[in-house]
Formats: C-alpha cells, sequence, structure tokens
C-alpha cells in the first residue's frame, strides 16, 4: 500500500507515530511511507526582504527540524519511507501530491477541534478531507 504520512512537527504529528506503533499492521506489512511537510509561504512582503538562498534555506531548514525526528522514527522501524517537502497552503499541496502520486491512504494528525471552530477556521486535515478521493485516517 502507497501511504501518504502529513507531518508538521506538532503533538498531533507525535500522536499519528504513536499510533502507527500501537497498531502493528501499519508497520509490518509492506507499505511504502511518503512523509510530507508543507511549510506555509513568507508574506510576499517579508520575503522581498531576503536573497533568495536565504529564503530557500529558511524552507530547508524548517522542513529539516520536522522531519529529523521522524526520520529516526522510520529508521528505527525499517520503513521504505521517501520524504517531501513543499512550500505553499498545506490542504492544497498534499491534494495536488495525492492527485499527481496516486497514494492509496493518507494519515495525518488532527487538532481534534469541533464543527464550529472548523466552520470559522477550517482546518487543513477538513480541508484535505473535502479535496481527496483516497481514505483519509485522522488519528487525534
Amino acid at each position: 500500500m502507497n501511504i501518504l504520512l502529513a507531518v508538521d512537527g506538532s503533538a498531533y504529528t507525535k500522536r499519528m507515530l504513536a499510533w502507527l506503533t500501537t497498531n502493528d499492521e501499519w508497520l509490518s506489512a509492506p507499505h511504502e511511507f511518503t512523509i510530507v511537510t508543507v511549510t506555509p509561504p513568507i508574506s510576499p512582503y517579508a520575503a522581498s526582504m531576503f536573497a533568495p538562498d536565504e529564503l530557500k534555506s529558511y524552507y530547508s531548514e524548517s522542513s529539516e527540524a520536522v522531519f529529523k525526528p521522524i526520520r529516526k522514527f522510520m529508521a528505527k522501524h525499517d520503513l521504505a519511507t521517501h520524504y517531501v517537502s513543499k512550500v505553499g497552503h498545506p490542504a492544497e499541496v498534499i491534494g495536488r501530491l495525492v492527485d499527481k502520486e496516486k497514494f492509496d491512504l493518507i494519515i495525518m494528525g488532527s487538532h481534534g477541534h469541533g464543527n464550529f471552530l472548523n466552520l470559522v477556521m477550517g482546518s487543513v486535515a477538513s480541508q484535505v478531507l473535502a479535496r481527496c478521493k483516497v481514505p483519509v485516517l485522522l488519528v487525534r
């Protein structure tokens, strides 16, 4: 199974990884994992104050900070893993990636806010659910 793990380095990402360890079928079966993290873009005005290579370095360092503990986790469990870092709106980027790569499943952590808060603020998880045609497993 080709699985996309959407991560942001938050406590919800940690909960998702902990959930994976308590469900052996995800770690013992021959699954292929792609880990994606999406860094929201810096406003154009703020970005204009940085050299392009400085901005690229900022985005790269942000992604690597998220990936570092996940790399350890995946290596510990000897899982086939591919890492993808993007800049943009997380739900849009995840949706485009899923359309392009044909994943079988998306697994992501969710903050677990109620429907009212999602109505007011929206959430990446809600937007991914609405946009993607593949199953999405939310871990709270």
